[in-house]
C-alpha cells in the first residue's frame, strides 16, 4: 500500500452514531445507501403529489356554493319547468362534513356513506341520458354531457346514500340534477 492510499484509509474525523470514526469509504458506502433508501420515498411522494384530477383524493369536504341553474336536458320543455326553486337555492350553500350534509333542505342528509365512483356519461343524472338514448337514439350520452361542461368519458362521482349524486366537472366543480334543473355548485 502506497503512502497516498494509507493516508485515506485513515480515518477521516467523523464517528458513526454508534460505533469508532469511519474511514472515507465506509462514510460513502453509507452515505449512497442513505440515498437509495430515499429514492423509492421520494418516488412515492412524487407520484402521490401528480395525482390525476379525477383521482380518488378528490376534495368534497366542506362549502359548496350554488352558483347557476339550467334547465335539464330531459326537462320536457324549458317553458314547463318551474324557476321558482331556482330562485331559492341559487346563491345558497351547501357544506358536506363527515357525518353530515348541511344546507337548504333538499340537500340535508344525515349519516351519509360517500363513495366516489366512476360513472359513464348514459349514467349520469340518475340515468337521465341515458333514458333519453333509449327513447331516441339520436340523443348521444356522451354530448349531452359534454354540453353541460363535462369533459372525457368517464365522470367522477359522489355517491352519498343519500337523494342527490354529485358529479364532478372539474375538482372545484359539481353538477347535480334536481326537479328538471342542472344545478351548478363551485367549492368555496
Amino acid at each position: 500500500m502506497n503512502r497516498a492510499t494509507a493516508a485515506a484509509d485513515k480515518t477521516v474525523g467523523l464517528t458513526g452514531l454508534h460505533g469508532p470514526p469511519q474511514t472515507w469509504k465506509e462514510n460513502l458506502l453509507r452515505g449512497v445507501l442513505m440515498l437509495i433508501g430515499a429514492v423509492p420515498v421520494a418516488a412515492l411522494l412524487a407520484a402521490a403529489m401528480q395525482l390525476p384530477a379525477g383521482a380518488a383524493e378528490l376534495s368534497y369536504l366542506g362549502d359548496w356554493k350554488l352558483v347557476s341553474a339550467v334547465p335539464a336536458p330531459w326537462a320536457p320543455s324549458p317553458d314547463k319547468v318551474d324557476a321558482a326553486e331556482v330562485k331559492e337555492l341559487v346563491g345558497k350553500t351547501v357544506t358536506f362534513a363527515p357525518k353530515a350534509i348541511t344546507g337548504p333542505k333538499v340537500f340535508v342528509c344525515k349519516g351519509p356513506h360517500y363513495k366516489l365512483s366512476d360513472f359513464s356519461a348514459d349514467m349520469l343524472f340518475e340515468g337521465q341520458f341515458g333514458d333519453m338514448h333509449d327513447a331516441d337514439h339520436s340523443k348521444d350520452p356522451l354530448q349531452l354531457a359534454h354540453a353541460l361542461g363535462f369533459t372525457g368519458t368517464s365522470f367522477k362521482t359522489l355517491e352519498t346514500g343519500c337523494e342527490i349524486d354529485w358529479h364532478f366537472v372539474d375538482p372545484r366543480t359539481v353538477e347535480i340534477g334536481l326537479n328538471n334543473f342542472v344545478y351548478t355548485l363551485k367549492k368555496q
